[in-house]
């Protein structure tokens, strides 16, 4: 019964309590939780825990996970837990109360629909285990079960954290948007009469003051380009805003739709014999990271369920979601099904082909492996296609060649998409189209927005790899005024341990020049270049000889960003870094630095003087050397681009139209409010 004291748990042992587990998962009590049931957290828990492990996610400063034999003091728990809003009680009762006594924590996580005991044994969590007879009804809103401060100051000073986090949020100058007024820029902030005010500048510079304590209206705004103020006092903010409504309640209705269509979709489940995918596992010659491990848990449950897979991999470049597919990909093999890897390049679709034959010869078997792109001669596309129809390949890779009418499988059980967030929507759906009843495997280096994730969660499963591979570094970043001698110094220090040089010059029209300046600098390397213009079969080649160190310096346009996965080459040089938008910038970092010896990126810029914008984005390259920094990196351009994806160009209008977050918003409202009709 909710109200028993735990002194009763005592006197009876352990007879009210659970089985042993090994690990819990504790949410911070946020006010905006009060509106939701505990069975909104048991739904969304998968999902939740993904988010926590993105080190930018709102969830990783929220949500925490308490592992049996994990190093913590009582003192450092019971410290977070006042800090995130849970009451101290005697004996606890409500969900959000927790209590001490000497070596156990017994608390009532918000998430969770009972109690649990963590029991310490001096500084690590020896065991942890759920009080049965302290429970709460899953269906009643936090706000009837939560027990609110009632001590003024408490509460005064958390609403004051609140507020003071709010504002960190906002920086002088920039563009934000209230939920009323629309679309201002947010000047700074001014007391009159001792109360503090927002100032706010809208069109026309008329000016609007805003009282502190309602900034829980005010979000930055997230958008594509630099938005149009809106005026104030006229209609055209309401009227902007219920045209994206009714826009949004259609995308709703659509993923709901999408969501039951989903659940209606049986398969037959996966059987599958993993004597392959153990000897692939045997032959990998790295520790799987945390991470991976999870993916390939999570795909092993969705190809063993009766509902197709649709999952999304999301990991920086370069964290090992290649090998995660290949593990998916042994166990489609090993169920009797073909395997068809999709990627957006004849380079990408190459490159996945040497190291998927590569890998698989690992584990002796006859696994058939084929590719198809533009590039083979008709003779052996017409071989290759002929072959998938009788069943003769059991894996095939290529571009979007693969999609054509002429290809026909015999027994295709999974399609695998390669930088997911490079093929249209449209693609996308001819994809998955007339195949509703195969598994989809997506791997993208674009986060999910988590401001999405709710509204997406049971329509994409998501799997997030943050853990760099061990015995990864993270690339020193060198950021300077170009000149001769540091790269003649960068290149002969790089050949001079036995590597290789990536040497980004990005226009076609002066490589030439670029490839004898160097030759010059350097004239004992070997060199070549590569740019998109370039005959396929000849990139391929160029790119074949990089790989078997028979070039030393690879002189080359952003063609490089594709996906080049080579851990000899552990320098890159980039000529004019002001050129390069964030994201592309560290997509090219990642070409550098995939085996565990130290690599350095030379971002040069051309003059001492630099524009402003440029100037800011290489300050944040150099600051976000961190390995997994993808996710920090232009994260609000990368998550936008990653919301246009998912939701289509059209909804990418809307979100320009009222800014990222408020969009998000009204579209988890939608999709609840839906849910809860149905």
């Amino acid at each position: 019964h909710p109200s028993s004291s735990l002194s009763s748990s005592l006197i009876f042992g352990h007879s009210l309590m659970g089985s042993q587990q090994d690990s819990i998962g504790i949410v911070r009590i946020d006010p905006s939780f009060f509106t939701l049931g505990q069975i909104w957290f048991e739904k969304n828990e998968k999902n939740i825990q993904q988010q926590a492990k993105n080190p930018f996610s709102w969830w990783n400063n929220n949500y925490k996970e308490i592992d049996k034999d994990e190093r913590i003091s009582i003192s450092a728990l019971s410290r977070t837990l006042s800090d995130w809003g849970y009451q101290k009680a005697t004996t606890i009762r409500h969900p959000g109360e927790f209590s001490v006594r000497g070596g156990i924590i017994d608390i009532f996580p918000i998430n969770k629909k009972c109690a649990f005991r963590i029991e310490f044994q001096g500084n690590s969590v020896e065991q942890i285990v759920p009080l049965n007879h302290i429970t709460t009804d899953p269906d009643i809103l936090l706000k009837q079960s939560v027990i609110q401060p009632t001590d003024k100051r408490v509460r005064d000073e958390k609403t004051k954290h609140e507020y003071q986090k709010m504002l960190s949020s906002l920086q002088e100058n920039s563009y934000v948007v209230h939920i009323d007024h629309g679309i201002g820029i947010f000047i700074g902030t001014e007391t009159i009469k001792d109360t503090e005010y927002l100032v706010l500048e809208y069109a026309e510079k008329d000016t609007l003051r805003v009282p502190v304590v309602t900034i829980g209206r005010i979000t930055p705004y997230i958008g594509f380009t630099n938005p149009h103020l809106t005026r104030l006092g006229g209609n055209l903010w309401n009227k902007t805003k219920q045209t994206v409504k009714e826009d949004v309640i259609k995308t709703a209705q659509e993923l709901i739709a999408l969501y039951a269509q989903r659940e209606l979709a049986q398969k037959k489940p996966y059987a599958i014999d993993y004597s392959l995918e153990n000897l692939l596992e045997a032959s990998f010659p790295f520790e799987e990271t945390k991470d991976q491990r999870t993916a390939i848990e999570d795909i092993r449950k969705d190809l063993k369920s009766t509902a197709p897979m649709d999952r999304v991999v999301c990991g920086d470049v370069g964290f090992g979601k290649t090998e995660v597919a290949m593990r998916a990909a042994a166990m489609a093999l090993g169920s009797g099904y073909q395997v068809a890897l999709v990627a957006p390049t004849t380079v990408l679709a190459h490159q996945h082909y040497k190291t998927f034959v590569q890998r698989f010869a690992q584990t002796n078997e006859p696994v058939r492996i084929a590719k198809l792109t533009r590039i083979e001669s008709t003779k052996d596309q017409k071989a290759t296609i002929d072959d998938l129809s009788k069943n003769k390949v059991d894996i095939v890779i290529g571009t979007h060649r693969l999609l054509q009418k002429d290809v026909r499988f015999s027994t295709l059980g999974l399609i695998i998409i390669d930088e997911e967030q490079r093929f249209g929507v449209k693609q996308k759906e001819i994809l998955k189209k007339d195949r509703a009843f195969i598994d989809v495997l997506s791997l993208s280096a674009t986060p999910i927005p988590r401001t999405l994730s709710t509204a997406l969660s049971g329509i994409r499963n998501i799997s997030i790899i943050t853990t760099p591979p061990q015995e990864r570094h993270p690339i020193q970043t060198i950021v300077q005024k170009s000149n001769d001698t540091i790269i003649r110094n960068a290149i002969r220090a790089e050949l001079k341990r036995d590597g290789q040089v990536y040497y980004l010059h990005n226009r076609i029209l002066s490589l030439q020049q670029c490839v004898q300046r160097v030759q010059a600098l350097v004239p004992e390397a070997r060199i070549a270049f590569l740019h998109a213009k370039l005959p396929e079969k000849t990139i391929i080649e160029t790119i074949d000889a990089f790989a078997e160190h028979r070039i030393d310096v690879l002189i080359s346009t952003t063609i490089m960003e594709n996906g080049l996965d080579m851990a000899n080459a552990n320098t890159l040089i980039v000529e004019n870094a002001t050129m390069l938008g964030l994201a592309q910038a560290h997509q090219i970092r990642g070409r550098i630095g995939r085996s565990n010896t130290k690599a350095i990126a030379y971002f040069l810029y051309p003059s001492a003087k630099l524009p402003e914008k440029a100037k800011a984005r290489i300050r944040a390259l150099q600051e976000s050397e961190a390995l997994g920094s993808g996710y920090t990196i232009a994260m609000r351009d990368l998550e936008i681009r990653g919301a246009g994806n998912l939701l289509g160009r059209e909804q990418s209008g809307h979100i320009a139209r009222i800014g990222f977050n408020l969009y998000c918003q009204m579209l988890n409202e939608a999709v609840e409010e839906l849910q809860r009709k149905t």
